[in-house]
C-alpha cells in the first residue's frame, strides 16, 4: 500500500520557529524590566495568549497583540508609547525573519516528492505561513498548503474530504503530539512524531501512548520509514 498523501507540519518540523519566539520573549522581558518585576512575566503572557486564541488564533500577530496587552495590564497602562512601538517592530521583524530549515528537511522533502504527493498542514496566520513557504525554497515540492485555525480531528477530516484522500492512505508528519499526531491517529490515519528541542507549553502532552504512532529522531529518517510502512502493508 502506498500513501496517497504525506503531509507535513511546518513550524519546528520543516523550519525553526519556537526559538524565534523565545528570543523575542527575552527582549520583551528586558523592555518591561524598567517598569515591573518580570519574574512572573512569561506566565502572565502565556495566560493572555491562551485567552486570546479565540480572538486572534495562532501566529505572530496574535503573539504581538498578547505582548502589548500584557505590557499594558502589568504596568497599569504606564508603558510608554515608544515601548509599544518597539513591540510592534519586534512583531514585524518576526514576520520578515529568514526561514531557517531544519537540517534534514530539504533532502527528506526532495526525496519524498519524487515518489509521493506532499502537502503542508499548519496552523497560524494565512499570509505569514504562505510567505514562509515561499521563502523556504520548499514550496515547489508541495501539491497543497492548508492553513487551519485548529488541528482537530474534524479539521483534518475536512482537509482529507476536500482533497479526496482516504484516511487510511494518509500520513501526517510533525513535531507536536497534540496537533500533528493524535488527531490524525484518532481518525484512523498514521502519523510520525519528530520531536523538537523546544515545545510551547500549550502543545505539551504527557500521556500519549507511543504504540499508536511512529517516531523518528530527525527528518532524514523519514524516507526509510515511509518505505518500511508501505512494504509492511
Amino acid at each position: 500500500m502506498k500513501f496517497d498523501m504525506i503531509a507535513f507540519d511546518a513550524d519546528d518540523t520543516l523550519w525553526h520557529t519556537e526559538q524565534l519566539y523565545v528570543d523575542v520573549q527575552a527582549q520583551f522581558r528586558a523592555l518591561l524590566d524598567q517598569y515591573i518585576d518580570t519574574a512572573a512575566l512569561m506566565d502572565a503572557l502565556y495566560a493572555v495568549e491562551m485567552r486570546n486564541l479565540n480572538y486572534f488564533g495562532y501566529g505572530v500577530k496574535g503573539f504581538l497583540l498578547s505582548m502589548i496587552e500584557t505590557a499594558i495590564r502589568l504596568t497599569d497602562g504606564r508603558v510608554a508609547g515608544r515601548d509599544i512601538q518597539r513591540l510592534i517592530d519586534l512583531g514585524k521583524q518576526m514576520v520578515q525573519a529568514d526561514v531557517a530549515l531544519l537540517e534534514q528537511a530539504q533532502p527528506a522533502v526532495t526525496a519524498l516528492a519524487q515518489t509521493h504527493a506532499l502537502m503542508i498542514i499548519t496552523k497560524g496566520d494565512l499570509q505569514d505561513q504562505e510567505a514562509k513557504v515561499a521563502r523556504s525554497g520548499l514550496g515547489a515540492h508541495f501539491r497543497h498548503v492548508e492553513v487551519v485555525s485548529l488541528k482537530t480531528p474534524g479539521a483534518y477530516a475536512a482537509v482529507l474530504k476536500r482533497h479526496a484522500i482516504p484516511v487510511d492512505r494518509f500520513l501526517m508528519v510533525g513535531n507536536s503530539l497534540k496537533s500533528d499526531v493524535l488527531p490524525v491517529v484518532a481518525l484512523g490515519g498514521q502519523a510520525v512524531h519528530v520531536p523538537y528541542a523546544l515545545t510551547w507549553a500549550h502543545e505539551v502532552v504527557e500521556d500519549a501512548d507511543p504504540s499508536r504512532y511512529h517516531q523518528i529522531d530527525h527528518l532524514g529518517q523519514l524516507p526509510a520509514l515511509v518505505a518500511q510502512l508501505e512494504a509492511a502493508e
